[in-house]
């Protein structure tokens, strides 16, 4: 994909902005609401080609010894065991994941907020199990009054019901798997702490999205909403900031329905009149200044939309999100005149399937995958009573950047046969059909002996970054192995077979 973000550039301005509003006022500490991902952020690494997905954190990496971290997650997600989407991980897990890559980068670890708490015994199992790691954990539960009751809110019956979180750094970074993990709260909660004790202390915003600084219909601000369907976020004129500076800037409509209740709440809590006139004036988001291509950021964030829809449709022939949400992501689509087709992958795919029908009956249940190589071409393949579809793709696609003939088998078919009979045999399962990570594992053992096969193995990493498709929704397990082989994989809204528990 053609580059048009410049992620020095980026850091550099970012971490400039960032101190300079910590060094911008007689205050002794800020609280960073952080949105979105700090590590691996695939969204944004999508629609800014360029964009490093761990910049965020490598900038914190930067402040480390002025920084600490807290990480909020709301209890319910815990209990509905909320999954992030592009890692197929629940919250809980993904607490501890995000743990672990802090302290890979030296980040200082503060503790864990659960929020919205009720003594949910789901929950109280993932606090013993942080707590006996050593973890600190502390429950924020339902604040008394908000959003609207601001005196109660700012009281010791609503933010000082709340446990104080002992901190030290002048940075605290409140960051969370997801959106709704309760960042803002956990921050307005402790700076009523903070000035209970004497402190001084600010607050500001750190969101990548939407860039305010780029037009409102821009595709990458359009793609943000097309990634938050199910949350029903809105792209709106900062009616604020425009206001107060005569200058247009783009926020979200749940950031704007909060800012006066918001400001309000700062200006209770320090007894000063807030130095915030708009939403965007609590950001501290510098992305925008740091695209240097706008046709390339904007034909990767056209892209983006249509991977969304297609991602949309599957989730609602699952039933994870509702027909509006689904309505919604279309909507999007057709505001840009996108196409499904427009997704280059989607077609071959399609075709692959139709003429493999026409060619034969015994091929009309057939499921077939197309990748897109770096030089442009297709690589297709099927599903067969040995592999699944998105196996074979895999395997023919690591023999074409070998240059290895298409016919040439790279696994014998007494290691298939006998992977086969440990699966049905032994293990039991119902299926005899490996799986992508099982016809990979296949592959390793061939590699041992076969020196095609250990030639193709070693094209795998080539196939980060390449779009792929198939016509039936992936499996679980398939679609971990694409995800962490760092192939864009989406899929057709239609099952492989009539299964209800066994897909």
């Amino acid at each position: 994909m053609k580059q048009g973000f410049d992620p020095e550039k980026y850091i550099e301005e970012q971490s400039k902005y960032i101190l300079e509003r910590i060094n911008s006022k007689e205050s002794t500490r800020l609280y960073l609401e952080f949105g979105g991902k700090l590590v691996h952020d695939k969204h944004a690494m999508r629609v800014l080609p360029g964009f490093d997905e761990n910049a965020k954190i490598k900038l914190l990496q930067h402040m480390k010894d002025h920084a600490e971290i807290i990480i909020c997650v709301y209890a319910g997600d815990i209990t509905r065991n909320k999954t992030r989407q592009d890692f197929g991980i629940t919250y809980d897990l993904e607490v501890m994941r995000l743990i672990d890559m802090f302290r890979k980068y030296e980040l200082s670890i503060n503790s864990v907020v659960i929020t919205r708490y009720e003594h949910q015994p789901s929950v109280d199992m993932f606090i013993n199990k942080l707590q006996r790691r050593g973890i600190k954990t502390y429950t924020h539960g339902y604040t008394k009054g908000y959003p609207t009751d601001v005196d109660t809110i700012v009281s010791d019956e609503g933010y000082g019901a709340n446990p104080y979180i002992e901190v030290t750094k002048p940075l605290v970074v409140v960051n969370g798997p997801g959106p709704g993990s309760g960042k803002l709260s956990t921050c307005l909660s402790q700076l009523y702490h903070e000035n209970k004790r004497g402190v001084k202390a600010r607050y500001a915003k750190f969101e990548t999205f939407p860039i305010w600084s780029l037009p409102l219909k821009h595709p990458v601000n359009i793609a943000y909403e097309a990634a938050t369907i199910d949350l029903r976020d809105v792209n709106m004129i900062d009616s604020f900031h425009l206001e107060a500076y005569g200058e247009m800037a783009v926020n979200y409509n749940r950031d704007l329905e909060m800012f006066p209740v918001l400001r309000r709440i700062i200006e209770k809590i320090t007894g000063e009149e807030s130095e915030y006139k708009s939403p965007t004036d609590m950001g501290v988001n510098r992305a925008g200044f740091a695209i240097y291509d706008d046709e390339a950021v904007r034909e990767a964030a056209c892209q983006e939309i249509i991977r969304r829809y297609l991602i949309a449709r599957c989730s609602y022939k699952k039933g994870i999100i509702d027909e509006e949400a689904l309505d919604r992501a279309k909507l999007l689509m057709d505001e840009l005149n996108l196409k499904v087709s427009d997704r280059d992958v989607v077609q071959p795919a399609l075709n692959y399937v139709e003429k493999k029908r026409n060619l034969n009956r015994k091929y009309e249940n057939v499921i077939a995958m197309a990748i897109k190589m770096s030089d442009g071409t297709f690589i297709t393949g099927r599903s067969s009573r040995r592999m699944v579809a998105g196996a074979a793709a895999l395997l023919n696609a690591i023999k074409y950047l070998s240059g290895l003939p298409d016919d040439l088998p790279l696994i014998s078919p007494e290691v298939l046969g006998a992977m086969q009979h440990l699966k049905t045999s032994i293990l039991k399962k119902d299926k005899a059909t490996l799986n992508c990570e099982e016809v990979l594992s296949a592959l390793t053992i061939s590699a041992a002996t076969n020196p095609s096969a250990k030639i193709a193995m070693e094209k795998l990493p080539e196939l980060n970054g390449c779009p792929a498709h198939c016509t039936a929704i992936l499996s679980d397990s398939d679609s971990a192995v694409f995800r962490d082989l760092g192939i864009d994989a989406t899929s057709e809204p239609e099952y492989s077979n009539n299964n209800l528990y066994q897909i």
